[in-house]
């Protein structure tokens, strides 16, 4: 099993990189921690939101890190990395509905191109985007998100990286884990093979190539 800095060592610049977390939930913080301290620059981020507190996504941020974020909130209390930058125009957003940032990553998962949605039909959000009325109702196209890399966190997982997840911690990271070339799994808790309910299961180990154990800290 890596530790946290040999599990990030291939990450290179101007990589994509979807990292899973609701808030503070789900946040893989070691990872984001390991990520600034491994010097990648010029990211392209795909996150419910840009960060906040000066932890995690936003030190990325300030750090001068991040090329540009795809998210569905990229303002929040305490966000003021984000929110310097973008006005210096230091950092792209690609702004995205929630639910439709979920299916794109999850559809980029399953193999799938893109889809048509209603959301975000007759707005800002659908500039340039390929709309069409089906059966009386209007669709805009959104294309699948793919990934280089994804950071996600779970509770437990087993040498195989089959994870499980606490609570809503889970959110995004099931999705994201399909979505990526290479998924990266930060656990509180490692157990040996047999020891996971096959039941309880939400990752299969087939999505996941690597894990870290950080502990009960996160």
């Amino acid at each position: 099993m890596p530790n946290v800095v040999e599990a990030l060592k291939d990450i290179g610049d101007g990589s994509t990189i979807l990292i899973s977390g609701f808030g503070g939930a789900g946040l893989p913080i070691f990872l984001l921690d390991a990520l600034l301290e491994q010097g990648a620059k010029n990211l392209t981020l795909v996150s419910n939101n840009a960060g906040n507190q000066g932890v995690g996504i936003a030190k990325l941020i300030a750090g001068g890190r991040v090329k540009k974020m795809i998210c569905s909130f990229p303002r929040q209390p305490e966000s003021g990395a984000f929110d310097e930058l973008y006005r210096e125009g230091k950092i792209e957003l690609e702004l995205v509905p929630q639910g439709t940032l979920a299916e794109r990553i999850r559809a980029g998962g399953a193999g799938i191109g893109g889809f048509f949605t209603p959301t975000g039909f007759g707005t800002e959000l659908a500039k340039d985007k390929e709309c069409r009325d089906i059966d009386g109702i209007n669709y805009v196209f959104e294309k699948a998100i793919q990934a280089d890399f994804a950071l996600i966190k779970a509770d437990k997982g087993d040498r195989w990286g089959n994870l499980v997840y606490h609570g809503t911690a889970r959110n995004f990271a099931p999705i994201m884990a399909t979505a990526a070339k290479c998924s990266i799994a930060q656990v509180n808790q490692t157990v040996q093979l047999g020891e996971l309910d096959p039941e309880a299961i939400v990752t299969p180990g087939i999505f996941v190539k690597r894990i870290v154990l950080v502990g009960n800290k996160s």
